[in-house]
C-alpha cells in the first residue's frame, strides 16, 4: 500500500486531519533543505510537499517565486530534488513525501527515467499544477504502474470538471481555496464550502485544501470539513525569514527552531 493511504488511514482511525508542509527543495541551499524536512516532521507533519524550483513558475506567488529564484542560483535541479527524498530517508524522515514538479522538467528529463528514478527514492505521490487532465493520460499510466499517486488540484472554478478530475485522483484530490496564484490570504473563495461539499460528492478520497492558509486559526477551519490542509507560502516566508540566521553555524539553530515552532503552531 502506498504510504499516503496507510498515513490517511491511520490519521482517519485517529480522528485526526493531515498537516502538509511544502518547501523549496534548496532554499536556501540543498544541505539546510535537507535539515529543515527533518524539523517539519518533529513539528508534527503528516507529509511533506517537496517543491522543484522552477524558472516559470505559473502558479506560484511572490514568496515562492523569491525561494525558486533562491534555490536556482545553487544550481538545485529536478534530479537534486528526487535525490532529496533518499536523503531524507537516509536521516530517518518516514513520513510520505510527496514531489511537486511543472511538467517542463519532468518531459526533458524524459518520463520513463523519471518515474524509475522517483519510484527508487521513496517518493509516494507527485503533483504537477500545469499538466490538464485532456494531456496526463501517458504520465497517469507511469504513475500507476510506479505505485507513485499523481494528485489532482480542483479550483472552485473547475465545476463540472470535478466529477471527471476527482474520479482519476490517487492519494488524495487537493482542493485550491482561492483563485489566482498562491499567497498567504486572509479570505478564500465565497463558496469555499459549498466547493469540498462538492468535491466530497465526486470522490471517496480524502480531500486536502491549499493555497493561502497562514495561521492555526485557518488550519482549524478547514481541518473540520477536509481531511488534509497543506501550508506553503506562510512557511517558506517562514524560510525566508530565518535565512540570516540559517546562514551562521552559531545561529542555525534558532533558525530551525523558529521553522519548527511555526509549524508546531499551526499544528495546535
Amino acid at each position: 500500500m502506498n504510504l499516503i493511504d496507510q498515513t490517511f488511514a491511520k490519521l482517519k482511525e485517529e480522528g485526526r486531519t493531515a498537516l502538509i508542509p511544502f518547501l523549496t527543495v534548496g532554499d536556501p541551499d540543498f544541505d539546510t533543505s535537507l535539515e529543515i524536512i527533518k524539523r517539519l516532521e518533529q513539528a508534527g507533519a503528516d507529509m511533506i510537499e517537496l517543491g522543484v524550483p522552477y524558472s516559470d513558475p505559473l502558479a506560484d506567488g511572490p514568496v515562492i517565486q523569491r525561494a525558486s529564484e533562491r534555490a536556482l542560483k545553487g544550481r538545485i535541479t529536478l534530479k537534486d530534488c528526487i535525490h532529496m527524498a533518499e536523503r531524507a530517508r537516509e536521516e530517518g524522515v518516514r513520513i510520505p513525501l510527496i514531489l511537486f514538479t511543472y511538467f517542463n522538467p519532468v518531459l526533458q528529463f524524459g518520463l520513463s527515467a523519471f518515474f524509475e528514478l522517483v519510484q527508487s527514492k521513496g517518493i509516494s505521490g507527485l503533483i504537477i499544477p500545469d499538466l490538464p487532465l485532456e494531456e496526463d493520460e501517458e504520465v497517469r499510466a507511469l504513475a500507476e504502474a510506479s505505485g507513485i499517486h499523481l494528485i489532482p488540484l480542483v479550483a472552485p472554478t473547475s465545476r463540472d470538471r470535478v466529477t471527471r478530475i476527482s474520479k482519476k485522483a490517487r492519494g488524495f484530490v487537493y482542493c485550491v481555496s482561492s483563485l489566482g496564484v498562491t499567497g498567504v490570504r486572509t479570505d478564500f473563495h465565497t463558496d469555499i464550502d459549498q466547493f469540498l461539499a462538492t468535491v466530497k460528492e465526486a470522490t471517496d478520497l480524502p480531500i486536502g485544501i491549499g493555497f493561502g492558509i497562514s495561521s492555526r486559526e485557518q488550519v482549524e477551519r478547514f481541518e473540520q470539513i477536509c481531511d488534509a490542509v497543506i501550508v506553503g507560502s506562510a512557511i517558506v516566508r517562514k524560510i525566508e525569514e530565518s535565512v540570516p540566521l540559517l546562514s551562521s553555524e552559531s545561529t542555525r539553530e534558532q533558525g530551525l527552531e523558529a521553522i519548527g515552532s511555526f509549524v508546531a503552531a499551526l499544528k495546535g
